[in-house]
Formats: C-alpha cells, structure tokens, sequence
C-alpha cells in the first residue's frame, strides 16, 4: 500500500511539474527562468516520473537522469535530430535545438537537488 501511495504522489509532482513546463514554454519569454528553471524542473519530473514505476530503491537515479539530461544536450551540439530527419514538434521541444554548457549546469543543480533530498529522507 505504501509503494502506491509514493507512486500516485511522484504522479501528481510529476503533472504538475509538466503543467509548469508548459506554462514556462508557452507564456515565459524571459532569460533566466525559460531557459535554465525549465532546464533544472525537466530533471525534477524526469525523476518523478522514473520513480512513478520504480518508487523505491533507486539511489543513483539522480546520477543516472543527469547523464541521460547531459547527453541530450550534447545531441544537440551534433544536431542530432536533424540527422534523424523526423519533423515532430513534440520531438522538437524533447530534444531541444540549442547546445548550452549552462543548461548542462542547470541539469546538475536539479539532479544535486534531487540527491540532497534522498540523502535527508534517508536519514
């Protein structure tokens, strides 16, 4: 009963978190919170929704939702999605145009985030 209770409250930070994101792609066209605060809630509800299916056990998933944000944004240094040449607009807000070390940074700040809070519930 416990893992469902985790998992339908990772759900609802989860939509919540994807609501934010629409609002910020949507309605924020400013420099700071359009660019980096949606860098660092995408790896938030990355985790969120990971953990969805996996509520517990999973101590390294901060680490490993990093990895996967940063190579991400490296495919966006090669142009990657233009190399798969699918013209999807939902691909196109997933994987992003624009190859930034800031966002990378952005993505550690969540993650770190993420790893501090584990670290204290589990003490």
């Amino acid at each position: 009963m416990l893992n469902i209770k985790k998992r339908s409250i990772y759900f609802l930070i989860f939509v919540l978190l994807i609501v934010i994101e629409v609002y910020i792609a949507t309605s924020v066209h400013d420099d700071f919170i359009r660019p980096y605060v949606g860098d660092l809630l995408v790896v938030v509800a990355v985790y969120c929704f990971v953990r969805i299916f996996i509520p517990t056990g999973v101590s390294m998933l901060p680490l490993y939702i990093f990895l996967f944000a940063t190579v991400v944004e490296l495919l966006q240094l090669v142009n990657f999605k233009n190399w798969l040449g699918v013209e999807n607009p939902i691909l196109d807000i997933m994987l992003g145009s624009t190859f930034d070390w800031k966002d990378i940074g952005f993505y550690a700040i969540g993650c770190f985030a993420l790893a501090a809070i584990n670290f204290i519930k589990s003490k």
